[in-house]
């Protein structure tokens, strides 16, 4: 993953003046493969994201002195990893803009790439549904890739996605995923 570490990830000269949020999208190698721990959002009333896949992460609080730290903290409350003393951050990902829960200015997600180097237990808090460890070589498969309608009012869009485990990707999940393995040469193995 030395591209990752060489890579110039897109940063929004404007994120610091709109609402900010962090994920990490932590990798493990386990059974000769790498994989990528994803979660399912809990299904909550008012929450654009309920339901969906993704990974551990959250909102910037005011103590938050950078992207990073929301991603460990929010990993740490989501899923009881503390990814400082399991692991360290490896990468980053291009910001993405995404849509906040409320009011009407953007919201800019940093993505977070980081490596175990010792194993973890995972305990969900009431956020996450499940969590998920997804092999990176089910996601470099195109044959996996599928596609699906997504519909918002009367605009209908025909999107990419992955079903794994009954389980669908998509979105800006799908992006950062795309982005991580746009960087990675064959075959996937961590420093």
């Amino acid at each position: 993953m030395s591209a990752l570490s060489a890579s110039r990830p897109r940063r929004r000269w404007w994120r610091r003046w709109v609402k900010r949020s962090a994920v990490a999208l932590v990798l493990r190698e386990h059974a000769d493969q790498l994989e990528v721990l994803m979660i399912k959002r809990a299904e909550r009333e008012g929450d654009p994201w309920s339901g969906h896949m993704g990974f551990p992460g959250g909102r910037m609080d005011p103590d938050d002195i950078t992207g990073i730290r929301t991603a460990e903290r929010e990993t740490l409350e989501e899923l009881g990893v503390d990814l400082e003393k399991a692991g360290h951050c490896i990468g980053r990902l291009s910001d993405l803009v995404s849509r906040p829960h409320s009011g009407r200015r953007p919201m800019v997600v940093s993505p977070y790439v980081y490596r175990l180097h010792t194993p973890v237990g995972i305990t969900p808090n009431h956020e996450v549904a499940e969590a998920v460890w997804v092999p990176l070589a089910f996601l470099m498969d195109h044959s996996n890739r599928e596609r699906m309608e997504w519909r918002r009012g009367k605009l209908a869009l025909n999107l990419p996605c992955y079903f794994y485990g009954g389980r669908r990707i998509w979105g800006m999940s799908l992006a950062m995923l795309d982005e991580l393995l746009g960087l990675a040469p064959l075959p996937l193995k961590l420093p």
